[in-house]
């Protein structure tokens, strides 16, 4: 529509302006006006794309950038002041992890601390000040067999000369009883990022894993103690970091346990314990804690990718070298969906702005 609405007054203006009369040099000015008035609109964030941009799905777009988060909305901000006019397909549930965390501290350029949604608000407003239109929609398939790719979404199909991926990662839930209450509040995924937040509490780690072992070193630099919950009688990390774990004196290992559900306050997400029943004995118990860490692994978005391009051995997306080239030229990966070792807000920020350096010039060079 707007396109279309574009061309017709490109044409008005043209016949107006060879009639050679000072109405014509009024009429100019109106029809600039609407013209500018045009493509400000077409920018604008769409809750949906409607018929009228399934239409134009002919138009090749320089970049197409698919998911959001805090990778996604830096490559968004970069390529629109490289003047790339990107398309950011956000997701239905856009903003990535940070939309499950209450408190961001150390996220650089915040006096105070930030909520994960407030910070990714700020960034899909600064992504659209340059310019960058936003979907916030899923994207269900692509192709990258040939250029331009194709991009799918539910009502839409779009072509890209360059395509950026930072869909993420999902961090693996347990799925106990009331455990969707406390999420982002008293039960996090990420200790680096909230572990502060229980200085001098009790917490507790789900996992047996390297993950779970970091996550409780890390957490006794904060908290008065932490207990490590797994459900095997044997833990999967390596000796070393068990090595490490067993010395910690505020450590307590709680083998052969299965979380039941979480204890708390629902309505504020104020957790205050975690029932776990002995997978042997099924015997019950109820183990205090303020906070609750849960390390049982990651699982990069990458369905819709369906094979087209190289994943690593853990599933997440490899690229070339020190760039965020895969093994698709052309296509480019920023964020946790290619990092299986930082998953910070911050490093995720960082590769989206390398995605959309890298991005810009092998445009320039293709």
């Amino acid at each position: 529509f707007f396109e279309g609405m574009k061309a017709i007054i490109i044409c008005i203006v043209f016949l107006v302006r060879i009639c050679n009369c000072n109405a014509g040099r009024v009429s100019f000015s109106l029809f600039h006006h609407l013209l500018v008035s045009t493509e400000r609109t077409a920018e604008t964030i769409d809750e949906k794309p409607n018929e009228s941009i399934a239409v134009m799905n002919q138009d090749v777009r320089e970049v197409v950038i698919i998911g959001s988060g805090p990778s996604g909305c830096t490559a968004a901000i970069y390529t629109a002041r490289a003047l790339l006019r990107p398309l950011l397909i956000a997701g239905y549930n856009s903003g990535g992890q940070l939309m499950l965390t209450s408190d961001v501290e150390n996220f650089p350029g915040y006096k105070s601390s930030v909520t994960g949604p407030e910070l990714m608000e700020d960034l899909f407003v600064q992504a659209a000040k340059f310019g960058t239109e936003i979907w916030r929609i899923d994207c269900t398939n692509v192709d990258f067999s040939s250029r331009p790719f194709q991009i799918k979404t539910v009502n839409a199909t779009v072509y890209a000369h360059s395509v950026i991926i930072s869909t993420g990662a999902e961090a693996l839930w347990l799925q106990a009883e009331a455990e969707e209450s406390f999420k982002g509040k008293g039960i996090s995924t990420c200790a680096t990022c909230d572990g502060f937040l229980f200085r001098n509490k009790s917490v507790v780690v789900i996992g047996g894993g390297d993950s779970a072992m970091e996550e409780a070193n890390f957490l006794t630099r904060f908290a008065s103690e932490v207990t490590v919950i797994h459900r095997r009688n044997a833990f999967r990390a390596s000796k070393i970091m068990m090595q490490r774990t067993r010395m910690n004196p505020k450590i307590v290992l709680n083998e052969n346990k299965r979380v039941l559900r979480w204890i708390g306050d629902q309505s504020t997400g104020v957790l205050s314990g975690v029932e776990v029943s002995d997978v042997n004995t099924k015997v019950v118990e109820t183990i205090d804690c303020a906070g609750a860490f849960i390390a049982i692994g990651h699982k990069p978005n990458v369905g819709f990718l369906r094979g087209q391009i190289e994943l690593d051995e853990k599933g997440y997306i490899r690229c070339e070298g020190k760039t965020t080239m895969t093994s698709v030229p052309g296509v480019f990966a920023c964020g946790d969906v290619m990092d299986s070792r930082y998953k910070q807000a911050i490093t995720a920020a960082g590769s989206g702005c390398q995605a959309a350096i890298d991005a810009e010039r092998w445009l320039e060079e293709n």
